[in-house]
């Protein structure tokens, strides 16, 4: 069983583009590849949520999103606002956990940060990842504060006994300025492992083609790209002469 979790260190970080990179890759080397969302919020039931951006970017069609709500919320809030039940993510646990047994890759895409409640239990994407023994990919910002949302949130992976596959930075900008840069192995430090990928910011609005490109040149080794977190660090480092 192959099941990858996507969470962030914020809302807004980067996840669905970095899980559309990451099916991108897995799809298009062959691999059966389904793609989970247990929760969208902030989207009409007729609206397109973030499994189209991955159905558009990744060519990805076997999607599954287990819950709805309209209000940009967390699910937990946004479910009592709007009155409907909320996730159960450990029956997303047992869904997830039938597909991957008829699929070689499952990426679940969470809402959020990695302890956004997704009902008043205070159940959260960590405690799905614990119960599928899954490794999890931390998307973080590249920009002054990242440090301690991405520190927190390691923290919380390694309290709970939770996997980390990574730290990826969901919005590279094309002039990054000097927290940035600095920021680059500080991260690195922090999750005591080189970087996964650097994602360009607006890698959301290429074309397909484009997009697949980007994702091998955006993503490590491990997840199927060419990335080389030493020369992009060698790059940004602004004590280089």
């Amino acid at each position: 069983m192959s099941v990858l979790v996507v969470t962030g260190t914020d809302t807004g970080v980067g996840k669905t583009i970095v899980t559309a990179a990451v099916a991108a890759i897995a799809a298009v080397r062959g691999g059966s590849v389904a793609v989970v969302k247990p929760s969208q919020t902030g989207v009409a039931p007729d609206e397109p949520g973030d499994l189209a951006d991955v159905r558009r970017l990744a060519g990805v069609t076997d999607l599954h999103e287990y819950s709805r709500y309209p209000d940009p919320l967390s699910p937990a809030a946004a479910s009592r606002v709007s009155g409907l039940p909320p996730v159960d993510l450990y029956g997303v646990a047992d869904r997830v956990r039938t597909l991957a047994k008829e699929t070689d890759l499952v990426v679940v895409e969470g809402a959020g940060g990695l302890l956004v409640r997704f009902d008043d239990d205070g159940t959260t994407i960590a405690d799905l990842a614990h119960e599928l023994r899954a490794g999890v990919l931390v998307v973080a910002r590249p920009d002054l504060g990242t440090l301690n949302h991405t520190a927190l949130t390691l923290e919380s992976l390694a309290h709970r006994g939770v996997d980390l596959v990574g730290v990826v930075i969901g919005a590279w900008p094309k002039e990054p300025d000097l927290a940035m840069r600095c920021n680059v192995r500080d991260l690195e430090t922090l999750a005591a492992r080189p970087l996964a990928g650097v994602l360009p910011a607006g890698a959301g609005s290429l074309h397909p083609a484009d997009f697949l490109l980007t994702a091998r040149a955006s993503l490590a080794p491990a997840l199927g790209g060419t990335f080389d977190p030493a020369a992009f660090r060698a790059a940004q480092d602004p004590t280089a002469r």
